[in-house]
């Protein structure tokens, strides 16, 4: 493993955080859209990881697999008669995000993106190191 792959591994843990981040507050942003686009509630999106290269013996980071809609959490039904979006007994489908799970995954995604910058600053302070010794 050369001096700069560990460069490339927190950086690839760095981008993917980030992404996970955009994507939590994308849920957040639209916990009561009941209406999107294409005419349906607003459904969570959630975001899975893979290693990078997982054929070879070390790790080359990690990569986003992809992003999905959660359709295994139940829509919030509530009642209310007088929304445009209400159906034929007054029930509106609110959005699956829950703002408590929501700001966990974010804690956990901000910890983990924290974790990797403190892991990208040690590699580079080392390679300084080496620098130094080399003069």
């Amino acid at each position: 493993m050369s001096m700069f792959s560990a460069f490339d591994v927190t950086a690839s843990g760095l981008t993917a955080q980030r992404l996970r981040m955009d994507v939590i507050s994308e849920n957040v942003a639209n916990a009561n859209t009941t209406r999107t686009e294409d005419g349906t509630p607003y459904r969570r999106k959630i975001v899975t990881f893979q290693q990078k290269n997982p054929q070879q013996t070390f790790s080359q980071g990690v990569k986003v697999r992809q992003i999905f809609e959660d359709t295994t959490t139940e829509m919030n039904m509530v009642y209310d008669p007088s929304h445009p979006d209400a159906d034929e007994n007054g029930y509106v489908t609110y959005p699956n995000v829950n703002i408590v799970t929501e700001m966990t995954d974010l804690i956990d995604a901000s910890r983990s993106y924290e974790a990797n910058s403190t892991a990208f600053n040690a590699s580079k302070s080392m390679a300084l190191k080496g620098l130094e010794i080399g003069q």
